[in-house]
């Protein structure tokens, strides 16, 4: 089963516990109620399977022939590659006898980069005041706050309050201070939170360059994801991005409020370290919680509670990943510093390979080829090139002159027929005439 129906699977048991009702659990699989009863009654029927498609694993029964695909593929390389889909359809049928909608050339000319579908206008839509969500766990805002929490106590730096704020509740869920709001300390920050809670259906954020690539030309690849985005797409949780501050409005108010009373709070305690500031967050978050915290429309909690499997798999996932080549003597390069891939592995292991590079939170290296784990040792130096002995090419004329052909011996092999020979030759009486 694929991650999206595992995560159907868990809404609909969560409606046949009756932890939620028909019509939260048709919101949340954006299907209607009439489906999801259908869907309830299959899964109480035939398990899990019945979230599967029927036709899943056969092929379509009006497919194109891979053969005839590639003659037109072949053909709109040759001679149109610049018309539009439309026109292509008319001259491949009137030069070609080829006939196939527009619609179908248009598919192939996208997949083969020959059209660029274009953007259809967005309608403006009328703002309101968006309700809270209904239950704990279904979307969570997060975001960093840089301040000089500890004001001039110990490290007048500035430090980042990184929290994460539920949207149902206003409860907050998890706040830690750290250095920044890079790539890594997010990372150990969602580490921590999915194996305390759980993971939750979405997140709120901003469009900060942890999150989302902001470049143009990035923008404007789907598939270019920061490594934030692609763990939320493993993990299959929804990302949302705020297009402005006042769209995570409670975010920003929790910092607004934890800039006024929380730098008190640890000043009245004489906190200096970061160590100790996320100690006593331990103790404030409850109460802060107790006091400001509401009570959400639904008492059901949409976190989903990973198995130990998954636990496992975690740190793998909320890593900082990078793709690299094995050389042909099994060593690659990473931040300069070379690593020796060993002769036992659990997969084989060939030269050009690309590998998958794991930074993980503790400040571990793993190394990945499909799916599993690779043993590897770091190398002190760069490897030297191998260099071939078995012969050599003299330099320079003198050392082509210094050098002395071999001789063989009396006795040599080689030598032995000619003494052969020579000696017959004397025994033979000399003929005269």
């Amino acid at each position: 089963m694929t991650q999206k129906q595992l995560d159907r699977y868990d809404i609909i048991k969560r409606l046949i516990r009756r932890e939620i009702n028909g019509t939260k659990t048709a919101n949340l699989l954006g299907l209607s109620v009439r489906q999801t009863k259908r869907l309830k009654a299959n899964v109480l029927q035939f398990g899990p399977s019945a979230l599967q498609h029927g036709n899943k694993g056969k092929p379509s029964h009006n497919r194109m022939e891979d053969e005839k695909r590639q003659k037109i593929i072949k053909l709109l390389h040759k001679h149109y590659y610049d018309f539009g889909p439309t026109f292509a359809s008319e001259k491949l049928e009137e030069n070609h006898n080829i006939k196939k909608s527009p619609e179908t050339i248009r598919q192939i000319m996208a997949a083969e980069g020959l059209w660029k579908p274009k953007n259809k206008k967005k309608k403006i839509k009328h703002r309101s005041w968006r309700l809270r969500k209904d239950c704990y766990g279904e979307m969570l805002q997060f975001d960093g706050s840089y301040e000089h929490w500890l004001e001039d106590r110990g490290n007048t730096q500035e430090m980042c309050l990184l929290a994460t704020i539920d949207d149902a509740t206003g409860q907050v869920a998890k706040a830690k201070f750290d250095k920044h709001e890079g790539v890594m300390p997010v990372m150990a920050f969602w580490q921590e939170y999915m194996e305390e809670n759980g993971q939750p259906r979405s997140i709120y954020l901003d469009k900060f360059s942890t999150y989302s690539m902001n470049h143009k030309l990035a923008k404007e690849n789907s598939d270019t994801l920061t490594q934030f985005q692609r763990v939320l797409a493993e993990l299959h949780i929804e990302e949302i991005l705020a297009n402005s501050p006042q769209a995570k409005g409670r975010v920003e108010r929790l910092f607004k409020t934890f800039q006024d009373r929380l730098i008190k709070e640890l000043r009245l305690v004489n906190i200096s370290t970061m160590e100790q500031a996320n100690e006593f967050l331990k103790t404030y978050l409850p109460k802060y919680n107790a006091k400001f915290a509401v009570k959400p429309h639904s008492k059901a909690n949409l976190h989903k509670q990973l198995t130990k499997t998954e636990k496992n798999k975690l740190p793998g996932i909320l890593s900082r990943q990078t793709q690299r080549t094995i050389q042909n003597d099994f060593t690659f390069s990473f931040k300069n510093q070379w690593f020796q891939i060993t002769k036992q592995q659990p997969i084989n292991v060939y030269p050009k390979d690309k590998v998958i590079v794991e930074e993980r939170t503790n400040n571990t290296i793993h190394i990945r080829l499909k799916g599993k784990y690779l043993n590897y040792k770091t190398l002190p130096i760069r490897p030297p090139k191998q260099k071939d002995n078995d012969w050599t090419i003299p330099k320079t004329q003198e050392e082509i002159n210094q050098s002395k052909a071999h001789a063989p011996s009396v006795n040599h092999p080689w030598r032995q027929r000619s003494f052969v020979k020579m000696a017959v030759r004397q025994k033979e009486p000399s003929m005269t005439f």
